[in-house]
């Protein structure tokens, strides 16, 4: 028995990616029973463009903690605002309160 030529391999192969495709557009798909389709909700926090989504992005890309920890904030600290954040600035530093403590932030 002879195998089938590189040609007729590929035009096999068309053919039932063709199937696959036109099933799909049709929602006749052979796997639709096991995947479903992808549901993203604008407004739920994760999705890419819900309000909570954007803010939170933002402040992250704004805002950048370190791994440097202090107990107390030095003197003369102005409590201010960055991106709905509330951040101490100390002389040019920045500090943010997290668990009983101040991490030193950097802020683009």
């Amino acid at each position: 028995m002879s195998t089938p030529s590189l040609s007729k391999r590929l035009a096999i192969a068309a053919a039932i990616g063709c199937a696959l495709i036109a099933a799909d557009f049709a929602d006749l798909s052979p796997l639709s029973a096991f995947i479903g389709k992808a549901e993203a909700r604008i407004g739920r926090p994760l999705t890419p463009l819900s309000y909570a989504g954007v803010a939170r992005r933002a402040t992250r890309r704004v805002i950048r903690r370190s791994a440097i920890y202090v107990a107390a904030l030095p003197p003369s600290c102005v409590r201010v605002t960055v991106n709905g954040s509330t951040v101490w600035s100390c002389g040019g530093r920045y500090y943010q309160a997290y668990n009983g403590r101040y991490v030193v932030v950097y802020v683009k």
